[in-house]
């Protein structure tokens, strides 16, 4: 018989993880947008990871592997905030100040061990406001909606007794 608590999980992870991806998108596509650059551009950006300074030239295909990619990343994300949270009460009771700490995290995850591995072009840290808009979007874009998700869908912590 499967597990009750199953669904919960999964609607949790899918709900943040799809909230958190289009509202990271966007956020590049409206920031970057008022500095000149392409919509199509910020998701062949995260393509860029995988394939290199190609991405930029290979259209509206390897926007869409960026858009994937992005999604994955999203879902790889709300999986483990969800899961800790089953194990960690605090992270569900304090569902503002945990995503805010988990948003947080994801950026210096992302920023200083994940995206300096990759193919991402150019490969300096962003600084001034593209640096204050990464962490932000990190923080209230990312790590939050996770975290909101997982209180309003997730099933409640698992309870562990001797």
């Amino acid at each position: 018989m499967p597990d009750p608590h199953s669904r919960p999980v999964l609607k949790a992870i899918l709900v943040g993880a799809a909230v958190a991806a289009i509202l990271d998108i966007l956020d590049p596509i409206f920031f970057f947008g008022l500095r000149g650059v392409a919509p199509i551009q910020i998701p062949q950006s995260i393509a860029s990871g995988v394939l290199g300074r190609g991405a930029y030239s290979g259209g509206l295909r390897t926007a869409l592997l960026g858009l994937a990619l992005h999604l994955f990343i999203a879902l790889v994300w709300a999986t483990l905030f969800v899961l800790a949270s089953r194990l960690l009460p605090l992270l569900r009771r304090y569902a503002v100040l945990s995503g805010l700490t988990y948003g947080a995290f994801i950026y210096v995850v992302m920023y200083f061990l994940v995206l300096p591995r990759t193919n991402v072009f150019p490969k300096n840290h962003p600084t001034g406001p593209v640096l204050l808009n990464s962490i932000v979007a990190m923080v209230f874009l990312v790590g939050l909606p996770i975290s909101l998700a997982n209180r309003h869908f997730g099933p409640p912590p698992r309870v562990f007794s001797n």
